[in-house]
């Protein structure tokens, strides 16, 4: 194959689609991480963790305040967190922060973007 060609498809295959949510997360995690490609790759991750927790339950795996790792089962289906709910709060968006109802403590919680290990 020409190396042109296959350097045109290596570029091509790593192409992102950026929303404006997205762009505001990667930019938030790059400051707080001083690491511009941390900043996009953990943006992606709360994009992928942000649907799974909407269709139902996400396994995931973030760093506490403490540095240790927290594995984590949760959602923001609503007929499953309906019950904690009340609507009143603040969006943790606005704390660059992503929270879920954790489905084993039956409360909510929230996460520092950037503390994002792993989505399963």
């Amino acid at each position: 194959m020409n190396t042109a060609i296959s350097t045109t498809c290596q570029v091509m295959s790593n192409i992102a689609i950026v929303n404006n949510m997205t762009a505001t997360r990667a930019k938030v995690i790059a400051f707080r991480t001083h690491s511009i490609d941390n900043g996009i790759v953990k943006a992606a991750m709360i994009n992928e963790l942000k649907t799974k927790l909407a269709n139902g339950i996400a396994h995931f795996v973030f760093a506490k305040k403490n540095g240790e790792l927290r594995e984590a089962w949760g959602t923001t289906m609503g007929n499953i967190a309906k019950a904690k709910t009340n609507g009143r709060g603040e969006s943790r968006e606005s704390f660059a922060t992503t929270a879920y109802f954790d489905v084993e403590k039956g409360e909510w919680r929230s996460f520092r973007w950037e503390t994002l290990i792993k989505v399963f």
